[in-house]
């Protein structure tokens, strides 16, 4: 863990947001929504939580991102650029040929992306394998995974889920962005996921209903976390808001996967930079 305050990872995640924004609009593709809902716990772990050294980005002892919900790399591109996994100049090559920000995190071209993701409901398998790789390598790292509730829809998430926790992994956190929607429509409406967190709890998960673009109450879980001596793998079910930070991105459907043009794009710089 990183000595950094709440307010400076408040201050961060504006910045990553932009960021992200910047690229997408640039680009003309991506998924300003899912990224904009994650950013605040994507911003805690990079810059306060993880073990991590951008120099030697495959450290056999760092601690472990897994971004299930792929389609929201944006977010996660602009944290390891700007913890210098990459040349920020970089950023400019968003979803074209040959760059190493791909739509999805593709971990054989960008430095940081521990697996490749974008198939939606196969991050988690990732994760349990890595933490049960841990606990039997007799290595202290930990797993972070960050699911979409719509991702929640497929059935290979409950397996891992359930293989979490039958070998025990304590050292695997599964991070719900529960962000009430998905492409096709609210969550609700597509699949019902009643309680999440009563779920977890069901499959022996120590869980956490927070606030998740709260930083405050995301600090406090993870400190929690850390301090955790159940022995059980853990669940952080994150309300968050669907293109947090953006007043006509919040909450709206359409900004599922849809690119800015110029006017949208400076409304949205301003809006991140002064809080609407």
């Amino acid at each position: 863990m990183k000595n950094v305050s709440v307010e400076a990872l408040k201050e961060q995640a504006k910045e990553l947001r932009k960021t992200a924004l910047a690229m997408i609009y640039e680009a003309q593709s991506g998924h300003p929504g899912g990224a904009f809902s994650a950013a605040d716990l994507i911003t805690a772990l990079y810059y306060r939580e993880m073990k991590l050294d951008p120099q030697t980005p495959n450290w056999a002892d760092r601690d472990r991102f897994i971004l299930s919900k792929g389609h929201a790399c944006p977010i996660q591109y602009a944290a390891l650029g700007s913890l210098g996994y990459f040349d920020r100049e970089v950023f400019h090559t968003l979803r074209k040929e040959g760059s190493i920000l791909q739509g999805h995190p593709d971990m054989k071209k960008c430095p940081g992306i521990d697996i490749s993701t974008g198939s939606l409901g196969q991050g988690l398998s990732c994760g349990v394998g890595m933490a049960l790789a841990g606990k039997r390598d007799n290595k202290d790292y930990r797993v972070f995974v960050m699911v979409g509730d719509g991702e929640l829809d497929e059935g290979q998430v409950w397996e891992a889920v359930m293989a979490g926790n039958a070998w025990k992994l304590d050292n695997l956190t599964v991070m719900i962005d529960n962000n009430s929607l998905q492409l096709d429509g609210t969550c609700d409406q597509v699949i019902p996921h009643l309680d999440l967190t009563k779920k977890f709890e069901a499959f022996g998960y120590e869980t956490y209903e927070i606030d998740g673009n709260n930083m405050q109450e995301i600090v406090d879980t993870l400190d929690k976390i850390r301090e955790s001596k159940t022995g059980r793998p853990k669940c952080i079910n994150a309300h968050t808001v669907k293109g947090k930070g953006v007043s006509y991105m919040e909450n709206q459907l359409g900004w599922h996967g849809m690119a800015p043009n110029e006017e949208q794009y400076k409304i949205a710089v301003d809006e991140l930079e002064r809080g609407f």
